[in-house]
């Protein structure tokens, strides 16, 4: 892997000197600059570029989102904001102007510093394996969360009452990069799909109901955070609570969810292999997985079970997911399937659900 030069942008002096004494122990950290606002930080990009940024939001002079534009347009670098839980809605909209990822700061009784060491060490392993043609449309805004969304339409909102149980379950794995693709997917979806979406983002707890909300934002399907035993309805979709694990199980009015707690030892949290592996028991031909950008391999066996069974499987192309983990891996499953450009897959998701589709 490549040595990075990191810049640690924080107006807590406290912050910068934990951050960058954490990052100068991670192995591929070659180096360490600090900066107290947005205005000192660009000074260092023009002297000195780094490979990757850690970005607090709330600062004086130029604050994170001022900075994160002015570093889009002039020097795109991968930035990975520090937020804490107060910032959940900043989150999302720093991601909107740029930002690959976001960690978040420790609180309450956890180990601060052992937390914050485990998710740095994670965000440097992503930073070392973006997708550079990935990253630069990301960074240059091509991916941005909240553009030419289309207004949500009250036609498109089916009153209670009318809900149908869908005759496909669309299912979704994603991770760094997610929220990004996600809203892509969703803006390229057509409104008459009959498909529920079930989505295994992989988010700290917390931050999940505000994706939910924005995700809501694109107009096409009404997206809220999952609960307990909701049954699946066409032209819904149902983020996983952060922290926990979903599934599709069976009821007596069609397919529903449950929101479990992780198993002992389960890496990647929710797990896009356990969504996808219960669809593939409860709906058969009716799965359709789709592996968005990500790293590591999830997803790569439930996609095999989806497939056993008779279902549809859809991948991210490499070439388009910010980081190509998870897509490769589900490739290299072995499984037949559609290797799409991120804003293709919403066409193809219309095709395999259409109404009335044999």
């Amino acid at each position: 892997m490549r040595e990075l030069r990191a810049l640690v942008v924080d107006d807590s002096s406290l912050n910068r000197r934990t951050i960058a004494a954490i990052l100068g122990e991670i192995p591929g950290v070659s180096s360490v600059d600090v900066a107290s606002d947005g205005a000192d930080a660009l000074r260092v990009v023009e002297a000195r570029p780094p490979d990757f940024i850690t970005l607090d939001l709330e600062m004086p002079r130029l604050d994170g989102f001022e900075f994160l534009q002015l570093l889009m347009d002039r020097h795109p670098v991968p930035v990975v904001v520090v937020s804490g839980l107060s910032g959940k809605e900043n989150v999302f909209r720093a991601l909107e102007l740029g930002a690959i990822d976001f960690l978040e700061k420790p609180h309450g009784s956890d180990a601060p510093l052992e937390s914050l060491r485990r998710q740095l060490i994670e965000k440097v392993q992503v930073v070392q394996q973006l997708s550079p043609l990935a990253l630069s449309r990301t960074t240059r805004g091509g991916l941005a969360l909240d553009a030419d969304v289309r207004a949500p339409k009250s036609s498109a909102r089916e009153p209670s009452v009318l809900k149908r149980v869908p005759s496909k379950v669309i299912v979704i794995g994603a991770s760094t990069g997610g929220p990004k693709a996600l809203v892509t997917l969703f803006r390229h979806l057509h409104g008459d799909v009959d498909a529920a979406l079930v989505i295994a983002q992989h988010m700290p707890p917390r931050f999940t109901r505000t994706f939910a909300a924005r995700l809501d934002r694109t107009g096409v399907a009404q997206v809220s955070e999952a609960k307990q035993y909701e049954r699946l309805a066409r032209g819904h979709a149902y983020v996983c609570p952060g922290g926990r694990c979903i599934e599709v199980v069976p009821s007596d009015r069609g397919p529903a969810i449950r929101v479990v707690a992780p198993d002992p030892g389960t890496h990647y949290i929710p797990s896009v292999d356990q969504l996808f592996t219960s669809a593939a028991r409860v709906l058969g031909d009716r799965a359709i997985a789709v592996v968005l950008t990500g790293m590591g391999d999830d997803g790569a066996q439930g996609v095999r079970d989806i497939s056993k069974r008779g279902g549809s499987v859809l991948v991210e192309a490499p070439h388009t997911a910010v980081v190509s983990g998870m897509p490769l891996a589900a490739q290299r499953s072995g499984v037949q399937h559609h290797s799409l450009g991120i804003w293709a897959l919403g066409d193809m998701l219309a095709e395999l659900a259409r109404p009335n589709r044999t």
